[in-house]
């Protein structure tokens, strides 16, 4: 008996014990209120404490206060029990002259110690009108369609904008783009249709991550309080120079009015109906301004970076691989960045690096890192120094290039065993097995030799001088024709020009693979890469230094139709966007397809080299 009350108990005792808590004081309040408006401020503790000293609230009426409240939570999770309690303090507040008030922290005493709460401020804005009444027009404004019966929406009471961190920024500098959507506080929203967000382009554009469920928060604009809700966050990084406009786009808001009641009957219906109320918002303009004129270590970094180096390494005999970090990490266009080129001494074989990203995007920008794995091979003995890589990037705060160097490395290479090369630098020839081909002793052969009359040869013949003819005239054509190629081979950008319209093809055979499997950035990739890399080889521009400016100079030098210009650029515009733009379904990929392959075509007819 005794045995199953100490039992009982070891299960009952962890809901007797609670855990410590750092005492805690927290102030709150609506950010944003109209004079005349009545509001709370309220003081919340997690402990019991004693001796509660307020601000300097003289810039409001104190109507009632304070009232007090205490909750309390018990959690249990895997035997071990917690317990948490709240004090609350609440006073009842009334804004008196518009203003913005910076409230400082009050303060408790918990258990002998003063503790301080976190400041506020609160803005007070002149009182505003009803939503029944009209205001004059504000961007994005609320259209309501003729679906309604009766009632109407004030053009300042329902609207979208387009909010950016800064309106002018260098080439590849990233801003955050928010989509929002303001209501006024006693408008109530019943949902949304025809939603068509912006698609930026002439951006590189990389997606927060936001709740699916809008959440209205209580901003001040023009002077006005509204419930703002967050539908999109977007970082963009633009990609061209000169402005850039972001054109205009709409939503569709289901909204709930009252319906003034026409007789007697009507009370005994809802007096609420639906209204949808169309939304656009203005074109924004973003001025970009191109880059100073780079070093050559620069590699499209446009932020500010760090970088770091490791090697796998220092000591290694020959053909041992060996493996160079490189961590690049900061904030700013990571995803953009080139690899870097490493320089190795002479005997060493360095194949492709390759790199993984670590990224994420917030409020804050993108921020992360970009790790390369440079993987190499020493082939023959001796000390090597692994130089560093100079990595240089723009930062925009400071509007100047800025460098930072990996580690230098010393290698040690000593022979490998079985390795016959020689050391010292130069390679040796590698030695081959030898095969015996035939026998080593030849039997004699036994059937007969066909004989021929004498006086009879084919020397001489006439089948032999027009057999000796045919060999000159073969040897005459094949040396013109092995003339020709050789002299068009010296002509890179001639080869490329004819060879385009083939590469094109087997990019755009991938495409179709891609396509197949439903894989839309793959195929939007793929497509992308026949498209520019056919214009690169037919107008023999490097695709480094093409851009959509040098595309289009050599496209109209090549008298190309402007249409066809027009067509062709849209079509990349698209692939480029639909990479990062949500997705539109397998027709519309079948459709773009079809239309890069007649562009192609098309192209192919009129640009003559």
């Amino acid at each position: 008996m005794l045995r199953k009350i100490f039992i009982i108990m070891g299960f009952l005792l962890p809901a007797f014990l609670v855990t410590a808590q750092d005492a805690t004081l927290e102030m709150s309040a609506p950010n944003a209120v109209s004079v005349g408006d009545q509001f709370r401020l309220t003081f919340t503790v997690n402990q019991r404490g004693e001796n509660l000293q307020l601000p300097d609230l003289s810039m409001f009426d104190v109507l009632m206060g304070p009232s007090t409240s205490q909750a309390t939570s018990i959690q249990m999770i895997n035997g071990k029990t917690t317990q948490s309690q709240t004090f609350s303090f609440t006073y009842i507040l009334r804004a008196k002259e518009q203003g913005t008030y910076n409230i400082r922290p009050g303060s408790i005493t918990v258990d002998g110690r003063v503790i301080q709460s976190n400041p506020l401020t609160i803005q007070v804005v002149t009182g505003q009108p009803s939503q029944s009444q009209g205001q004059a027009a504000t961007p994005g404004a609320a259209q309501p369609d003729g679906s309604a019966s009766s009632g109407s929406i004030s053009k300042t009471d329902l609207f979208i904008r387009l909010e950016l961190s800064k309106r002018s920024a260098y080439k590849g500098e990233q801003i955050i783009a928010t989509v929002k959507l303001y209501a006024n506080p006693n408008l109530p929203l019943a949902g949304f249709e025809e939603v068509n967000l912006p698609t930026y382009e002439g951006f590189y554009t990389q997606d927060i991550d936001i709740p699916q469920q809008i959440t209205f928060n209580r901003e001040v604009f023009n002077d006005r309080i509204y419930q703002v809700g967050v539908l999109k966050k977007t970082v963009l990084f633009p990609q061209q120079t000169g402005t850039i406009t972001i054109r205009p786009f709409s939503m569709t808001t289901l909204v709930q009015q009252r319906v003034r009641q026409r007789s007697f009957f009507d009370d005994f219906f809802s007096g609420v109906q639906t209204v949808r109320a169309k939304l656009t918002a203005d074109a924004v303009t973003v001025s970009v301004r191109d880059l100073p004129p780079a070093p050559a270590s620069f590699y499209g970094g446009v932020g500010n970076f760090s970088v770091t180096s490791d090697i796998s390494n220092t000591e290694a005999t020959t053909n041992d691989a060996i493996t160079l970090k490189v961590n690049i990490s900061g904030t700013g266009n990571l995803r953009l960045i080139q690899t870097p080129k490493l320089e190795l001494p002479a005997d060493f074989d360095l194949y492709d690096p390759q790199s993984t990203d670590n990224v994420r995007v917030s409020d804050g920008g993108m921020t992360g890192s970009r790790t390369l794995e440079y993987l190499f091979q020493p082939r023959t003995a001796g000390e090597y120094t692994i130089p560093p890589i100079a990595f240089t990037f723009f930062n925009p705060g400071t509007g100047q290039y800025e460098t930072r160097n990996t580690s230098e490395f010393k290698l040690q290479v000593t022979q490998g065993t079985g390795d016959t090369r020689a050391t010292g630098g130069i390679r040796s020839v590698r030695q081959q097995d030898v095969q015996l081909i035939g026998q080593d002793i030849r039997f004699i052969w036994q059937n007969p030799i066909p004989l021929k009359t004498m006086g009879q040869s084919f020397f001489g013949s006439l089948p032999f001088y027009g057999l000796y003819l045919l060999g000159i005239l073969a040897f005459a054509a094949f040396y013109f024709i092995y003339r020709k190629k050789l002299q068009e081979n010296a002509n890179l950008a001639l080869m490329r020009n004819k060879k385009a319209n083939r590469v094109a093809r087997k990019h755009l055979k991938v495409a179709a693979a891609n396509l197949k499997k439903n894989d839309e950035g793959a195929f939007h990739e793929s497509l992308l890469k026949a498209f520019w890399g056919y214009l690169s080889d037919k107008l023999g521009i490097p695709l480094a230094n093409l851009k959509r400016e040098t595309a289009l100079e050599g496209l109209q030098r090549s008298s190309v139709d402007e249409q066809l210009i027009r067509d062709f650029l849209e079509v990349a515009d698209q692939c480029e966007f639909a990479r990062f733009a949500p997705a539109k379904g397998n027709q519309a990929m079948h459709e773009l397809y079809d239309r890069a392959e007649k562009i192609i075509g098309r192209m192919e007819k009129q640009i003559k080299r």
